[in-house]
């Protein structure tokens, strides 16, 4: 007989999250709003992530994987976007592939408004 476990998955204490981020933010002296405020930087890191993971889809494998030697695309670096949000400009780096075949969902290519 085999089952298959469900992964045990704790729910996320949005608001115990925040108030550790706003607690490290003001111990740091980071200012909740601006180019280099808390929001600007979670804005980024969401967005970055997301795209890493769109990458990781696209190619079929995660970074630093052996299995993704000799599959004829891989991670190509970087480049550098401004997208204008509700919060103001943020600059996030978008990955590439380089068999230029990789088209972003979350920010799509030549989008510089964050309007979702």
């Amino acid at each position: 007989m085999t089952e298959t476990l469900n992964p045990v998955v704790k729910p996320v204490d949005q608001r115990a999250l925040a108030e550790q981020l706003l607690a490290q933010a003001k111990e740091q002296g980071v200012d909740l709003v601006g180019p280099n405020g808390l929001l600007n930087q979670l804005t980024k890191n969401v967005l970055e992530t997301a795209l890493d993971a769109e990458m990781t889809e696209h190619l079929g494998y995660d970074r630093h994987d052996p299995s993704g030697r000799g599959s004829g695309n891989s991670r190509n670096g970087t480049r550098v976007k401004t997208v204008l949000t509700e919060i103001g400009p943020v600059q996030i780096e978008v990955p590439r592939d380089t068999a230029a075949s990789f088209d972003p969902q979350i920010v799509r290519k030549r989008q510089r408004r964050l309007n979702r």
